[in-house]
């Protein structure tokens, strides 16, 4: 049985004040999830999120990590600072990091790579855009996308990898997959690991992350392939997230 994982994406957005609120806020409901609870908070205020979470259920992720290790790379973030903060995943491939700058299939690839490396578990985000579901093309997408991992590291590689399926089209437009359509995906996307390890096509979880939020949590969440969120704009809320955490 895979545990529900709900992992907040707070992208950029964040101050000192609102982080200690929105935490603050998030632990006082904590006694009540049983879901695995992650919060990507910007590279900035992650020590801060790290001191307010110690000894807690939360767990700190970070947003994005450069494929070097240290060096001329002015403004990036590398996996040994990430781990510094104690951050134990990290989100890679996200729609926005694809579309906004440019990052490829073996990019992503790479990313997750690195991320593995060092004992990161990475988030990995992969998902079609609206003209490409009008165009039939989602599992052709899906499937390159995954692929590009699967040749770079191996499938028994997925053992440690959290795949997120966020259709572009649902990402910030309060546009949402249906149930069906979401699992639809899910299913797909679990069948093609299936044809490379039943076995870890079995245990890998498989979060949605396209504008879920505390009306539709629990029904997504209770498709048999869905084991969980990627949440964007509902995790800046401390109440909203925590209706979602506790609907699995």
């Amino acid at each position: 049985m895979r545990q529900v994982i709900v992992a907040g994406n707070w992208k950029m957005n964040a101050s000192k004040e609102t982080v200690n609120t929105l935490i603050m806020g998030i632990l006082s409901g904590m006694a009540d999830v049983d879901s695995n609870v992650i919060v990507c908070a910007p590279s900035p205020y992650m020590s801060q999120v790290e001191a307010l979470i110690t000894h807690s259920q939360l767990h700190l992720g970070a947003q994005d990590l450069n494929v070097n290790a240290s060096g001329a790379f002015t403004g990036e973030v590398s996996a040994d600072m990430i781990k510094d903060f104690g951050a134990q995943y990290v989100i890679v491939g996200h729609s926005e990091r694809r579309s906004l700058y440019g990052e490829t299939d073996e990019i992503v690839a790479s990313k997750v790579q690195v991320a593995l490396d060092n004992g990161l578990t990475p988030l990995f985000c992969i998902g079609e855009t609206l003209e490409q579901r009008e165009a039939g093309s989602m599992e052709a997408v899906v499937s390159r996308q995954i692929q590009a991992v699967i040749d770079r590291v191996g499938i028994g590689a997925f053992k440690n990898i959290i795949i997120a399926y966020e259709p572009v089209w649902a990402i910030g437009t309060g546009v949402t997959a249906s149930p069906q359509q979401a699992q639809d995906a899910h299913a797909f996307i679990r069948s093609m690991l299936t044809q490379n390890d039943a076995s870890v096509a079995q245990t890998t979880p498989i979060l949605y992350g396209g504008s879920m939020n505390p009306g539709n949590a629990a029904e997504l969440i209770g498709c048999e392939d869905i084991d969980g969120g990627l949440i964007g704009g509902a995790s800046l809320k401390a109440e909203d997230f925590l209706q979602i955490c506790k609907a699995g």
